[in-house]
Parts: C-alpha cells; sequence; structure tokens
C-alpha cells in the first residue's frame, strides 16, 4: 500500500510541475498549486511527516517533471557479484545512486562505483533498464535505473565490515562479492533485480533488458 501511494503522490507532484511550468493562466497555476500540495500531504501521511516541509522540497525543484536516472554497478569476479551493505537499512544492494547533471550514465556509474565500494572500472556493457515502479524499489519518485556491467582491475578483496571508510557520506556499512546461492538480506528493489542481473551476465535473457 506504500508503494502504491507513493506512486500516485508522484505522478500528482509531476502533473503539477509541469503545469506551473508551461501554463500562464493564474487561475490554473493556483490549480496546480493545489494539486502539489495535496501531493505533499500525502506523502506526509505516509511517512507521519511535515507536509509544508515536503512541500517546500517539492516548490524548490518544480523542473522535475521525469523520472530520475539512477546507475547501479554490476561487478563480477569468479562468479560472483560485488554488493555494499547500505547504511539506511543495513541491507545490501548494487553499487549506484543518481546520475549528475554533466556526465554521462557510464561515468555515472563508474563514479558511484568508486564512491561507494573504493574500485575503479569502466563500463563496458548495459545489461538493462528497469522502472522503479515496476521492480518495487524503495522511492517517493519514480527512477529508471541503469544497470552496467563494469570492468574492474583484478586487485585485493574488497574491504568489508567496520573498517570501510570510503564513502564520504558514510552510505555504506561494507562491501563483499557473493554467489548467486549465497546472496545476503537484499533491499528492497535489489531483492529482485540482482537475480535478474545474474541471468543478464550469463545471457539467459537477451540483453539489453528492458521493462515494457
Amino acid at each position: 500500500m506504500k508503494e502504491k501511494l507513493y506512486e500516485i503522490a508522484d505522478e500528482l507532484r509531476a502533473i503539477a510541475n509541469i503545469g506551473l511550468r508551461f501554463c500562464e493562466n493564474g487561475y490554473d497555476q493556483e490549480r496546480y498549486q493545489h494539486i502539489l500540495a495535496a501531493s505533499a500531504r500525502l506523502v506526509a501521511a505516509v511517512e507521519n511527516a511535515s507536509a509544508d516541509e515536503i512541500l517546500a522540497a517539492y516548490q524548490a525543484n518544480l523542473t522535475h517533471v521525469s523520472p530520475l536516472q539512477g546507475v547501479e554497478a554490476a561487478v563480477f569476479r569468479e562468479g560472483k557479484i560485488l554488493l555494499i551493505q547500505r547504511q539506511d537499512d543495513s541491507l545490501w544492494a548494487l553499487p549506484g545512486g543518481l546520475a549528475e547533471v554533466g556526465e554521462t550514465l557510464a561515468q555515472a556509474v563508474e563514479r558511484e562505483l568508486w564512491e561507494e565500494a573504493g574500485l575503479s572500472g569502466k563500463a563496458v556493457e548495459l545489461l538493462g533498464i528497469f522502472d522503479s515502479r515496476l521492480w518495487h524499489s524503495s522511492s517517493r519518485m519514480q527512477i529508471t535505473h541503469f544497470v552496467f556491467r563494469v570492468e574492474t582491475q583484478d586487485g585485493p578483496a574488497v574491504r568489508p565490515g567496520s573498517d570501510f571508510s570510503v564513502s564520504p557520506h558514510n552510505e555504506v556499512l561494507g562491501t563483499g562479492f557473493f554467489g548467486e546461492e549465497e546472496l545476503p538480506p537484499l533491499s528492497r528493489g535489489h531483492d529482485a533485480r540482482v537475480p535478474m542481473v545474474f541471468r543478464l551476465n550469463r545471457a539467459e535473457v537477451p540483453a539489453t533488458f528492458f521493462d515494457r
């Protein structure tokens, strides 16, 4: 239910932002402001948070009228995949984040891999494009996840546990490589995408995968 309410709120937010950006009639502007406020109230009710704070965040980014672009790195070694342990829920996930203005998606995934796992790599193949709504990501807003296979130089094992300190924002608790049959508890959305990424890496699913 929470996920569906987020989807409804995000649709309302996008409709309002498009209207506020393009309409010139003052009455329509007022109506779109009401829609934006309704979206904020809906999110606030789901999260037991301040509707005013959520609305202020919306109004600070009225140009957000389309899905966000997320990137994730699929790094394989000896049949195992690299995962990071997230700070927010202590669950495991593919290294990744949102693309930034001024970089390509390939540059973004290489940056995120370095920031979250301390590994330099090169994006060599786009494995799949995943809609956050269909793959049940834990997000207020719709995200298009671009998953790249990334090749890294051989080196020491990725540092796990409490001595891990690469992430400048303390977003990562640890990292490690895991086989398909020994996956740790995965964060929402990643629990569906990671098994698919194993299949894509073995070419069991025609690349490049995308949702319909």
